[in-house]
C-alpha cells in the first residue's frame, strides 16, 4: 500500500510478505510443473488468486499482538482454499495430465516454506523489538482498575509485543486538572495509543477523551466493563486474553477495503489522464497562457492522510498572486481569470488532481484537503476536525455533493462538511463512492452556486 498509518501496522512489511510468499508460489511451480506448464498463464492467474484469497481470509491480518494459534488457523485456511484451487486449475487443463501426487507435493512445499517464511518473521519482528526496542508503540493507560491492572502487566512481561507503557494515570477523584495533565503528557512524550477504563471515568471525561483523541489524531482503545459506552461500531481485539475496545472502526483500515478503493482509483485516475487530460491540457495551456502571464498549473501545500502535507494540482485559474495560499478565493473574487471562472464553475480547474490520485497522494473520493494555513486554524477551532486525516483526501466528497463546498462563510459551513466527512470514513463503500461521482458529474453540468 503507497501510505500506511506510522507503527499501526508496517508499511513495507506487508509487501514484503506477499513478494516472499509469491515468490515461493512460482518458483516452486517452476520446479514442479514447467516446462509443461506455460509459465505466464499460470503465474498471472495463480498470483492473481492468491492476493484475492488473501485478503478476503485476512492472510495478512498478522498484528504485534496475535497469537501463534491464530497463525496457524490463517494458514491452514489459506493452504485448504489454495489446494482446492490449484486443483481446479489442473482440473481444466487435464490435457497436461499432472499427477495428483505432484500437485500435492508441489501444494505441501508452498505450504511448509510460507508457514517458515511467515513464523521466521514474526519472531525475527519480536526480537527485535524485545532487543533492540524497534518497531514500537507509546502507550499511556487511563484509570486503575483490575482490567488495567493486567494490560498493564502484559505491556511491561512482553516487550516482544512493542509496546512502551509510559504511564498509568488514576482519575479516581474525577479531577479535571488530572486529565489536563494527562493530556499534556499525551502531547509531549509523542504517545500513540491512549487505553481507557471506561468505568473509572465519567461520562463527561470520556467525551473529552473521545474528542482529544480524534483532534490530535490519536488511537483510542477502551477496557470493556460493565459500564455502557454510547458509540457505535466497536471492534473487539484480543492482547493475550485481555478484551480490547477501539473505539472507531474506520473500513478503509481494512486491506481488502484498501486494495479495492486503490485499485479504483488507479483505473479511473487513467481514464481521465489518457482520455481527457492528455487532450485538454495543451488546449487549456494556450488559452491560459493567452489571458494571463503564469504557470498553467497551480500547486498549493495541503494536508492529507494522516496530516502529511502534500503538493495538489489544479489548473490555474487566478492571476498570480502572493495571497493564494492564504486566502480562498471569495463571490466576485478579482484575482479569478475570465477562463478561470469558466473552469472553476464546472469544476475543469481540479482535473489535475488526479495526477494526485495516480501517484497516491489522493483519493477520487475522500475528505477534500485545505490549504496548510487552514488546516491549522480549523484543527484549533473545530472538534474532530483532524478525524477527516485518517483517511485520504479526495477530489470529490460527501460533504461537497450535499452542499458543503467552496468557500467556508461561517463556522457552520466547517461543522456541516467535518459531520459528513466523519460519516463518509465511517461507512464507506465503493457504492457510495460511485454514486459521490455520479452526483459530482451531474452537480458539475448544472453549475454550483459556491463554485466561484
Amino acid at each position: 500500500m503507497g501510505t500506511f498509518k506510522q507503527g499501526r501496522y508496517s508499511g513495507y512489511l506487508r509487501p514484503i510478505s506477499y513478494a516472499i510468499d509469491l515468490s515461493i508460489i512460482n518458483g516452486l511451480a517452476l520446479m514442479f510443473f514447467f516446462p509443461i506448464v506455460h509459465p505466464l498463464l499460470y503465474i498471472s492467474l495463480v498470483s492473481s488468486i492468491w492476493i484475492i484469497l488473501s485478503l478476503y481470509s485476512n492472510f495478512y491480518e498478522v498484528y504485534r499482538f496475535t497469537r501463534e494459534v491464530t497463525i496457524m488457523s490463517l494458514l491452514l485456511k489459506q493452504a485448504v482454499l489454495f489446494t482446492l484451487i490449484v486443483f481446479a486449475y489442473f482440473g481444466f487443463r487435464h490435457h497436461l495430465n499432472i499427477k495428483t501426487s505432484i500437485v500435492l507435493s508441489y501444494v505441501g512445499s508452498v505450504f511448509g516454506l510460507i508457514t517458515l517464511a511467515k513464523f521466521t518473521i514474526f519472531y525475527l519482528l519480536q526480537k527485535y523489538r524485545a532487543s533492540f526496542g524497534g518497531n514500537v508503540r507509546n502507550t499511556v493507560i487511563i484509570g486503575r482498575s483490575r482490567q488495567t491492572s493486567a494490560l498493564s502487566t502484559f505491556f511491561t512481561k512482553n516487550p516482544e509485543y512493542g509496546y512502551s507503557l509510559k504511564k498509568v494515570f488514576s482519575l479516581k477523584d474525577k479531577n479535571q486538572v488530572a486529565l489536563e495533565a494527562c493530556f499534556h503528557f499525551i502531547k509531549v512524550n509523542k504517545i500513540d495509543e491512549i487505553y481507557c477504563s471506561i468505568a473509572e471515568l465519567s461520562n463527561n471525561q470520556i467525551l473529552q477523551v473521545v474528542s482529544f483523541a480524534d483532534n490530535n489524531l490519536k488511537i483510542l482503545k477502551f477496557l470493556p466493563d460493565n459500564k455502557e459506552i454510547y458509540t457505535k461500531k466497536l471492534k473487539y481485539e484480543y492482547y493475550d486474553f485481555i478484551p480490547i475496545l477501539s473505539l472507531r472502526n474506520i473500513p478503509l483500515q481494512e486491506d481488502v477495503n484498501l486494495f479495492f478503493k486503490r485499485l479504483f482509483d488507479i483505473a479511473f485516475s487513467v481514464l481521465i489522464i489518457v482520455f481527457i487530460l492528455s487532450w485538454l491540457t495543451p488546449i487549456l495551456a494556450i488559452i491560459i497562457k493567452l489571458e494571463s502571464k503564469g504557470p498553467v498549473f497551480f500547486k498549493q501545500s495541503r494536508n492529507g492522510f494522516n496530516y502529511k502535507e502534500f503538493q495538489c494540482y489544479k489548473f490555474r485559474s487566478m492571476t498570480p498572486n502572493t495571497k493564494a495560499n492564504m486566502y480562498q478565493a471569495t463571490k466576485g473574487d478579482l484575482r479569478v481569470t475570465k477562463v478561470g471562472k469558466f473552469i472553476r464553475k464546472t469544476s475543469i480547474d481540479e482535473l489535475p488532481q488526479f495526477y494526485n490520485v495516480f501517484f497516491g497522494d489522493m483519493s477520487v473520493v475522500g475528505p477534500r484537503p485545505h490549504m496548510v494555513s487552514h488546516t491549522h486554524m480549523y484543527a484549533k477551532r473545530i472538534d474532530k476536525f483532524m478525524v477527516r486525516h485518517f483517511v485520504k483526501p479526495g477530489i470529490t466528497g460527501l460533504a461537497q455533493v450535499s452542499g458543503f463546498r467552496g468557500e467556508v462563510e461561517t463556522d457552520k459551513d466547517i461543522i456541516n462538511r467535518v459531520k459528513y466527512d466523519i460519516f463518509y470514513i465511517e461507512n464507506w463503500s465503493i457504492l457510495l463512492d460511485i454514486k459521490i461521482i455520479f452526483q459530482t458529474m451531474l452537480n458539475a453540468l448544472k453549475g454550483e452556486d459556491k463554485a466561484y
